[in-house]
């Protein structure tokens, strides 16, 4: 992503991150803990199961549609301060693709940087 606002040349304005998927979401979190990313796993595999025998889409295994109600929950673009040419995330914030299969895949990411 720093290329990309590197290679556009935009010092003020706005970066538009988006995933092209639904089981899998991107999030603003906390960089400097990685127990805060795993804590997080946990409530969220509290909040929609893997293998919950409600669900019918399971299509691609227990984990369907689970992770599409997490991306849901989640969201999947977020927009981005951009200042002094670099993205004006907070001192502990860092951008993460959250992944919600078992078994991760390719994703693909739109970025689009506005100024």
């Amino acid at each position: 992503m720093n290329a990309v606002l590197r290679d556009s040349g935009v010092t003020t304005g706005l970066c538009h991150v988006f995933v092209q998927h639904t089981s899998c979401s991107l999030t603003i979190t906390e960089n400097a803990d990685p127990d805060v990313r795993r804590d997080l796993e946990t409530v969220m595999s509290r909040l929609a199961p893997d293998g919950d025998p409600a669900y019918r889409h399971d299509l691609e295994g227990p984990d369907d549609m689970a992770a599409h109600v997490r991306a849901v929950l989640t969201d999947t673009s977020l927009t981005v301060p951009v200042g002094d040419a670099r993205l004006r995330l907070g001192t502990w914030q860092g951008i993460y693709l959250w992944e919600h299969r078992m078994q991760g895949a390719t994703r693909s990411v739109v970025v689009t940087v506005m100024g």
